[in-house]
């Protein structure tokens, strides 16, 4: 029974007991993970500069910054130590891109996603019908295995330059009092990374999901039920053909026996005409 036919008889919220409305159900779920953990992000460093005079000094220097990472647009106020004024710094670095496409693509999942366990539900007889609901589906499907695996991807090479471009100790080297010797610089702490980590995870663990889902959706498609149907004609032809050669050999063996009967009755016929004489020679 392949999956249409699963469909019909599981009944309306039993469809996401199969493995196309399950997994449909979990790339829902994991796209609002991915799109949370990296959309809602903000972050915050400090960093301390120890001027020679101690009464121009700033210990704890707050730097915050957040999705969508146009780090080039954060500024903190820092120290000059020379004199009473204080310098703006801005970090470097613009990741907006890759972030707002990660967040993109899993916003269009999670909306795609949902759409589709809708349909499978309550309109299950629309989308089996004339086979362009599957289609579209594993057409879609295809295309959002890959744009998963892109954005990912670019949304992981991203993440690694965010964490560069806010180390602490990188971000020292900005601060021009820090360039002269006689000041002290160091970090109080960095940034927690665990929320953006998790992103990547959830990125590549879509991924797999989708990929994984190609296969259930094809087997929705008109070519794989026409591919299955060719298949179990090629398999009752050859078992034709097959009946036939034996029906084919059973009806040589039969004729081959009944020669063998025959050869066989002739033989006594011989042997009495051979016996006739002897019998007349044995009276004489």
């Amino acid at each position: 029974m392949d999956t249409a036919d699963q469909l019909a008889s599981a009944g309306t919220f039993h469809v996401l007991k199969l493995p196309l409305g399950f997994i449909r159900v979990l790339e829902w779920l994991f796209a609002i993970f991915a799109f949370a953990t990296c959309g809602g992000y903000s972050g915050q460093l400090r960093v301390s500069v120890d001027c020679m005079e101690k009464a121009r000094s700033n210990l704890s220097i707050g730097i915050d910054f957040a999705y969508p990472f146009r780090l080039h647009q954060v500024s903190f106020e820092a120290p000059a130590c020379e004199g009473i004024r204080n310098e703006r710094v801005f970090l470097i670095g613009d990741f907006s891109s890759s972030a707002e496409f990660f967040v993109t693509i899993a916003v269009f999942a999670f909306l795609y996603s949902l759409m589709a366990t809708i349909v499978y539900i309550f309109f299950q007889n629309k989308y089996r019908e004339n086979n362009r609901g599957p289609l579209i589906d594993f057409v879609v499907t295809v295309v959002f295995s890959f744009m998963w695996l892109v954005s990912s991807s670019a949304w992981t090479k991203a993440l690694s330059d965010v964490k560069t471009a806010t180390d602490p100790d990188e971000v020292q080297f900005l601060i021009s009092a820090c360039k002269v010797q006689s000041n002290k610089c160091g970090s109080v702490h960095g940034p927690r990374w665990s929320g953006l980590n998790t992103s990547v995870v959830f990125g590549f663990l879509n991924f797999v999901l989708w990929a994984g889902n190609i296969w259930f959706v094809f087997k929705e498609t008109g070519w794989h039920k026409g591919a299955s149907r060719s298949a179990d004609g090629a398999s009752e032809k050859q078992a034709g053909t097959f009946n036939q050669q034996q029906t084919y050999s059973q009806g040589s063996f039969d004729q081959s026996g009944s020669y063998n009967t025959q050869g066989n009755y002739d033989q006594p016929s011989e042997y009495s005409q051979v016996g006739g004489p002897t019998s007349f020679s044995n009276q004489m």
